[in-house]
């Protein structure tokens, strides 16, 4: 065999080692964050064995969770026991994946929307690779837009089953009402009129138009006939309120039995 020939052998051997060396080598490090954000995940990330993945709520919504779903991902939670979680923002939730799979995470209030599936290989991953920087938290300062604001009827009955307050709303959030009862005070030419505050209700409200029970009878309200005012107030999931709307209604008295 010429030194040519020899040359060439030992260096195919030499790259098939090399390639043979690469092969077993652990993949590149892919432990990973994902974002939630405007009801929805940023991406569906796959990282290796022994990785992570990172959520993080970066807002404007909060009221999300990842939880896990059968038949491999029901241990996760990260509002475990909780119907209508909420985190603050910039918080996170991180799992570590120890075996080969998909894995499907939902939140348990938007199943349907705000979901995303996690790719585990059954490569050998670095448990304690950076997942990097957590994206730029995004803050909610904007009050919710309010409008067509009124009432069913302006006369309630006597019996305490109120009427209904219609609004439309730019965001999900409550809807908070005050009322106050307006009593005259004093005599002759000093009489005038006071607001008395006679009780409140808070009513959740989605985006869109509401109709939303207004000035029945519970332990926050207790009806008397009389001329009134509520201050409506719509306050977001960030408590960002909107303006202060006033609204005139009566509550008719029982009427007498005649002798």
């Amino acid at each position: 065999m010429t030194f040519r020939r020899q040359f060439r052998l030992v260096l195919a051997i030499g790259f098939a080692a090399l390639f043979a060396g690469l092969a077993v080598q652990p993949a590149q490090a892919n432990s990973t964050r994902v974002s939630i954000s405007d009801f929805k995940w940023s991406k569906e990330p796959t990282v290796n064995l022994g990785e992570s993945v990172t959520w993080d709520w970066i807002g404007p919504d909060l009221q999300h969770s990842v939880t896990g779903q059968a038949p491999n991902a029901t241990q996760w939670d990260s509002a475990p026991g909780i119907p209508s979680p909420r985190q603050n923002l910039g918080d996170s939730f991180k799992v570590t994946f120890d075996q080969p799979g998909h894995y499907l995470f939902v939140c348990k209030l938007h199943p349907q929307a705000v979901r995303g599936t996690v790719t585990v290989t059954n490569l050998p991953g670095d448990p304690n690779s950076d997942p990097g920087p957590q994206d730029p938290l995004k803050f909610d300062l904007e009050p919710p837009q309010v409008e067509a604001v009124g009432l069913s009827n302006t006369v309630i009955g006597y019996k305490g089953n109120g009427t209904m307050l219609n609004l439309e709303v730019s965001e999900k959030g409550t809807a908070s009402i005050d009322y106050f009862r307006l009593v005259k005070q004093g005599r002759g030419k000093k009489t005038k009129t006071v607001r008395r505050f006679a009780g409140y209700h808070e009513r959740p409200i989605h985006i869109g138009i509401n109709a939303v029970r207004f000035a029945n009878r519970t332990s926050t309200f207790k009806p008397q006939a009389g001329k009134y005012v509520a201050i409506v107030r719509v306050d977001d999931e960030n408590t960002n309120a909107s303006p202060d709307f006033t609204l005139p209604f009566e509550i008719k008295a029982k009427k007498k039995k005649k002798k």
